[in-house]
Parts: structure tokens; C-alpha cells; sequence
């Protein structure tokens, strides 16, 4: 992490969880543990717990408008993670407030489908991240059901299929695609990275637990601080390595999630394993 004259500030535009591991809340446990001022806009209140997604509230547009606009008239903003998004309506007032004052990295987490298998936004909300925000992003972090869900085909079940896969993805318009490979069945959790100098594959041995709630929400988090820390110019090798030392974080974070007791179902990573 290459350090810059002072903290950055980091924003995070998501939904709540009321269990503190993913969404909003894990999202800002994160850009702290990692060294940033982290700020946020809601975009939906979530009944969800480590076990499953109850009820979806989202929240009006025009109440996300004022909340970035209020934000943005204060505080400066570095980096930017956006995560659940529910309607075209807000995916347009996301793109519009954040193309008048654009921030340095905008990470899209495509939050579509939870750990638990529910779908969290319908076909409008699908249509509106694909056309709206990808091409807005600098970096797009889907998971292999997230990705099958923008291109409307079946996921893939082998690296090769990934491989296959990114063709499309590319074609989204977002210069850095992480294709993550999580969902992949062995003990190995490969995550393909497309740039535009090439596609590279970061490997990690699979971390034996269940405490995976909120790993999306964490891993697109982690890139945005990363990324936030970086100097104006940077090379490309940079922000590879930024994304590189996003995944070692989460890998660091998934290891040590044991020590905690969060809930009955998927427990959440250990975002501050680095501090307690």
C-alpha cells in the first residue's frame, strides 16, 4: 500500500446489513481497517442476518441524490465503492452525481445475488448496473453467479469456462474486470483479473470455514481503499497490485474469521484481524 500526503477518503454507496458483515456497515469496517476515511449513502434498508435476506426497502432516488449531493458539496472523495443498486432510476442518479464530480477510482461491486441465493434486484436493476454503471467503473469485482446474471447465461463451473467469460465481461466497457472464482468447486479459490495490458489469474488456496458472509462486500471495499491510497498517476502495475493486495487482505480476513461468533448461519470475515 503506497502511502499519499494524507488519508484518503473513501465512500461507499450500498445497503444496510443489520448483522455488521456485509453491505454498508461491513463495507466501512473495512475502508477503516485499511486506512481510509470511509463516508456513505444508502441505497436500501435490508432485513437480512447471517442466514438469509428477509424484506428489500429500497431507498427513493431522490433521497440517494441528496445524501451524495450534501456529501459531495463537504468532502473530498478518493475512491468510490458502489455495491446494491435496485432500479435504473437510481443507477442514473448514481452515474450522473458521481460523472459531475468524479472521484479518482470508482470500484462496482455488481450486488445481485446474496451468499444465500437470494436475488436482491429484479430484471430493471439487472438491466440498469449492466448499461448504466459498468461502464461508469474503473474496476468491476462480479462473482460467478453475478456474472452469469449481466450476460444472461448459465455460470461457469471450470477456469476455463471463466476464461470463456471474459471476453464479454471486457466488452461491458470497465477497464479492470475480477472475475471471482469462489463459487468454483475444489481447494483452490482462483480469481481471473482482466486489464488492459492482459488478463492475469491471482490464485489462493480455499480457506476451510463458513464465515462467508460479506466476502463480495469486503473484497470490492478492500480494492477501493487500496486503490484510494494510490498517487495521481498511477502505472498500471500499480493498481494491479493494489487489487493484488486487496485479495491477500480478504484472504488474511477469511483466515481469521474463526475467532469470531457472529450468528447461526454464514458468519462474516474478521475485517479488523489486523488490530484485534
Amino acid at each position: 500500500m503506497t502511502a499519499s500526503a494524507s488519508i484518503p477518503h473513501t465512500l461507499t454507496i450500498a445497503g444496510s446489513d443489520p448483522s455488521g458483515g456485509a453491505g454498508l456497515q461491513g463495507d466501512i469496517k473495512t475502508l477503516s481497517a485499511l486506512g481510509t476515511y470511509a463516508t456513505n449513502v444508502i441505497t436500501a434498508v435490508i432485513a437480512q442476518n447471517t442466514c438469509g435476506v428477509r424484506e428489500v426497502h429500497p431507498v427513493p432516488s431522490e433521497a440517494i441524490r441528496m445524501q451524495l449531493d450534501h456529501l459531495l458539496d463537504d468532502v473530498r472523495i478518493d475512491a468510490v465503492k458502489i455495491g446494491m443498486v435496485s432500479s435504473r432510476e437510481v443507477a442514473e442518479t448514481l452515474r450522473d452525481a458521481l460523472e459531475a464530480r468524479r472521484p479518482r477510482w470508482i470500484v462496482l461491486d455488481p450486488v445481485m445475488v446474496a451468499k444465500s441465493g437470494d436475488i436482491l434486484v429484479d430484471a430493471a436493476g439487472i438491466s440498469a448496473v449492466r448499461d448504466v454503471l459498468v461502464p461508469l467503473a474503473d474496476v468491476i469485482t462480479p462473482n460467478l453467479p453475478e456474472a452469469a446474471v449481466l450476460l444472461d447465461m448459465e455460470p461457469p463451473t471450470t477456469p476455463d469456462a471463466m476464461e470463456a467469460m471474459l471476453p464479454a465481461l471486457k466488452a461491458l466497457s470497465a477497464p479492470y474486470v475480477l472475475l471471482k472464482g469462489g463459487h468454483l468447486a475444489g481447494d483452490k479459490c482462483p480469481d481471473l483479473l482482466a486489464t488492459p495490458q492482459g488478463d492475469r489469474w491471482l490464485p489462493a488456496p480455499r480457506i476451510d470455514t463458513d464465515n462467508l458472509h460479506g466476502t463480495g462486500c469486503a473484497l470490492s471495499s478492500a480494492i477501493t481503499a487500496q486503490l484510494a491510497h494510490l498517487p495521481a498517476g498511477a502505472s498500471h502495475e500499480d493498481i494491479v497490485q493494489a487489487i493484488s493486495s486487496a485479495k491477500r487482505w480478504l484472504h488474511e480476513a477469511l483466515d481469521a474469521s474463526q475467532q469470531l461468533r457472529v450468528g447461526q448461519g454464514r458468519g462474516p470475515v474478521h475485517h479488523f484481524h489486523a488490530w484485534w
